[in-house]
């Protein structure tokens, strides 16, 4: 069964319109899998955000650099229109030293500057926003000023796109998608997004990211997703009744990964090659299927020497 299910799984819904799902949806359309932007066009009706993997915010000495035209296609963005109304808002991660970044106004308004005319120039409907996970590795999100400093760069950064509206639709603003990492603790850490920071942007921000999943990693190998931690980081976030953000619970997409993680028992990489993983697990001995109570998540122990490889689709 398992290998009939690996062997069928290019297979599409002849429906490309329906959705029976009726909250927002948003599509990540990753470098490392060309074939999503041909899924992202027959699908088109099916979602409402796309996000192709296009940009980086960089520190060029003392300057700000944004790259990742390159990889924009305009041919693609006029197909992707021509069938359909999903609005594309390309991902920009912030990889300029966030000190630099965020202790200077003018830097985070020239960040701010070169993300919003890219916008305009390339005719996007907003952007996805990636920095909180970067800044807390770099422990500026410990620091209580600091912290402050980075929800007012968020603000600002959503009011400036929410005063641009569309060429195509006058009526319609550029919008904020902002990606958030889950909590790795039963406790919130003071460098974790909560609930309090969700109220504080949810007026500038139209939607969160939450990625739940890569729960588990190479050094403790395990499940991708377990369905009682993505449940629990719902919590974490939302708060109690009492916190006034669980109405917001409405703004969030929830991360569901479409690859899994092949580890050994001493170690494991994440090596994006579809082909070789589903090769890897219809040739190899399925020895077991086993499920963990605690964590409802299905891994399958497999006899082999293959390292480490990630299937996105």
């Amino acid at each position: 069964m398992f290998s009939l299910e690996i062997q069928e799984n290019s297979k599409l819904s002849e429906n490309t319109s329906h959705r029976h799902f009726r909250n927002p949806v948003l599509a990540y359309i990753t470098p490392w899998n060309s074939r999503g932007y041909d899924i992202a066009k027959t699908f088109n009706s099916k979602f409402t955000h796309l996000s192709p993997v296009w940009y980086d915010l960089k520190s060029q000495g003392t300057k700000l650099v944004l790259e990742g035209r390159h990889n924009a296609d305009k041919g693609w963005l006029s197909e992707l229109r021509m069938k359909g109304n999903a609005l594309v808002l390309p991902r920009v991660v912030l990889e300029a030293f966030p000190n630099e970044l965020l202790k200077k106004k003018q830097q985070r308004k020239k960040a701010i500057d070169l993300i919003v005319r890219e916008c305009e120039e390339m005719e996007y409907d907003g952007i996805v926003l990636e920095s909180w996970s970067r800044w807390a590795a770099y422990r500026v999100l410990h620091d209580p000023d600091m912290r402050n400093t980075a929800l007012q760069f968020i603000k600002e950064f959503g009011q400036a796109l929410h005063a641009v509206s569309l060429e195509r639709n006058s009526k319609q603003r550029l919008q904020l998608v902002y990606v958030i990492g889950p909590p790795y603790s039963e406790k919130l850490q003071e460098h974790d997004f909560g609930p309090e920071d969700l109220k504080s942007l949810s007026d500038d921000v139209d939607g969160f990211s939450l990625m739940t999943y890569d729960y588990s990693n190479p050094q403790h190998p395990g499940p991708n997703a377990p369905l009682k931690w993505i449940h629990s980081t719902l919590q974490l976030l939302l708060g109690t009744s009492s916190s006034g953000a669980q109405s917001l619970a409405h703004k969030i997409f929830i991360g569901i990964n479409f690859y899994g993680n092949d580890f050994t028992l001493s170690e494991g990489t994440m090596i994006c090659h579809f082909q070789s993983i589903l090769s890897h697990l219809v040739s190899n001995t399925m020895t077991s299927d086993k499920v963990d109570a605690n964590l409802e998540d299905a891994f399958h122990p497999l006899k082999s020497t293959h390292v480490g490889s990630c299937w996105r689709f």
